[in-house]
């Protein structure tokens, strides 16, 4: 059976038995023919399933008394926040909100929603992870990250294909650097496997260009031996390949994407401070000495052909690139800070739903709507604070309070659609 769905890097899992799909293509104006394999298997085991042919002989209808087609146009309004449980009301409904072509229908009618996961590091130097719906305000449960990043170091992360979040490289502290990769699904919630990175490395730079995913530089086994070489991962072919080496050897401490060229910035093998960028079309690496890298810092994001970076620690004051006069001058302030503590900390900026977002180390999160002017009433707004956590990881948050809150911080910031 022939789907339509965004992307053909696809993965679909959508059951056989669904006569009257095709019908629902009508809602799905300009998508692409689904012609890859299905998804490799999950990290996590699972029974053997009946063949499709047997199974579709004997299925009810996905929702009594209608045509499939519209049962899925009533689904796909489901918010997303009980997509959890709807996984759960039968297989057929399963494998539905498995596949790319229920979230197709979402993503065409503009109702996809976005989340926000933070993956941070506990007091007790184990790895969690946790995912924040910004339209419910509520923090929802996930999978547990797998057994071999439960105490890695210097590991990547990235989201391709707008709804697979990517965990790879690394330092296992047993077993040193790693090549592994995996990710997780918002549309299985389930963490899977991918093909090995060809070089193992930690604490590198790693960026996303046109959904492909760059790692460059870094660590591997030894004392500071730091990396030249560059990768890329395309999940249309499903494997990796070397690009051109960089310039010098560099453990990357900040990167950008910033008009489809790729910057780093990071320490040499002399620990002097190093700056290049990469340009994709042309596979090449130079170094970079302009005022837009001698005024950079971390974090930094890149929203509609704009470059942000936080410029104070609490992350209540942005400063805007501006690429006339090559030189960081525009302020956007929230008159309203925080503090400089480490709790109270930007960890990350990332784009959501049009806005910046900016999460702290106490897992507050504020929106900055910068499409509006400075002297706009709610220009800033926070959306998860320290009396928004009455939820299930309630303890957790108090178990991290005081002194304990110190020795927590997040190291990855990601949206995923669904």
């Amino acid at each position: 059976m022939s789907l339509q769905v965004d992307t053909t890097a696809c993965f679909c899992r959508v059951d056989a038995g669904l006569k009257t799909v095709a019908g629902a293509k009508k809602f799905v104006p300009g998508t692409k023919l689904c012609i890859q394999p299905n998804i490799k298997p999950s990290i996590h085991p699972s029974r053997h399933k009946a063949a499709r042919g047997d199974r579709s002989r004997s299925q009810s209808p996905l929702l009594p008394g209608l045509p499939d087609d519209l049962a899925i146009a009533c689904l796909i309004r489901v918010p997303r926040v009980e997509h959890r449980k709807l996984r759960l009301v039968c297989k057929r409904w399963y494998r539905l909100l498995a596949g790319n072509f229920f979230y197709s229908l979402r993503k065409s009618l503009g109702i996809a929603e976005e989340w926000i996961y933070v993956v941070k590091r506990d007091r007790d130097r184990k790895i969690s992870w946790h995912a924040f719906d910004p339209v419910y305000h509520l923090w929802q449960p996930l999978p547990p990250v797998p057994g071999e990043y439960s105490s890695a170091l210097g590991f990547g992360c990235a989201v391709l294909s707008g709804c697979h979040l990517y965990l790879f490289g690394g330092k296992d502290p047993l077993k040193g650097s790693m090549r592994r990769v995996i990710f997780y699904s918002a549309r299985t919630n389930k963490w899977h496997r991918a093909p090995d990175m060809l070089r193992r490395r930690h604490f590198f730079g790693s960026c996303v260009i046109n959904n492909c995913l760059y790692v460059a530089g870094g660590e591997s086994e030894g004392v500071h031996r730091s990396l030249r070489s560059a990768e890329v991962y395309d999940p249309n072919k499903n494997r990796w390949s070397f690009i051109a080496d960089m310039s010098t050897a560099m453990v990357p401490f900040i990167g950008v994407v910033y008009e489809g060229r790729w910057f780093l910035k990071g320490l040499g093998s002399h620990r002097q401070v190093l700056s290049e960028v990469y340009q994709p079309e042309i596979d090449r690496w130079n170094p970079v000495y302009d005022g837009m890298v001698a005024g950079w810092r971390n974090p930094s994001a890149s929203l509609n052909r704009q470059l942000y970076a936080l410029d104070c620690k609490d992350g209540c004051k942005l400063r805007v690139y501006d690429e006339t006069t090559d030189s960081w001058s525009k302020h956007i302030d929230s008159k309203l800070h925080l503090g400089n503590s480490r709790a109270l900390e930007a960890a990350a900026l990332i784009p959501l739903n049009g806005k910046l977002c900016i999460i702290r180390n106490n897992m507050s999160i504020s929106l900055v709507d910068v499409t509006k002017s400075e002297d706009a009433e709610q220009l800033w707004e926070t959306i998860a604070g320290k009396g928004q956590f009455k939820t299930f990881v309630t303890n957790l948050w108090s178990s991290l309070a005081g002194r304990n809150r110190l020795k927590s911080h997040i190291l990855h910031c990601q949206v995923l659609q669904a």
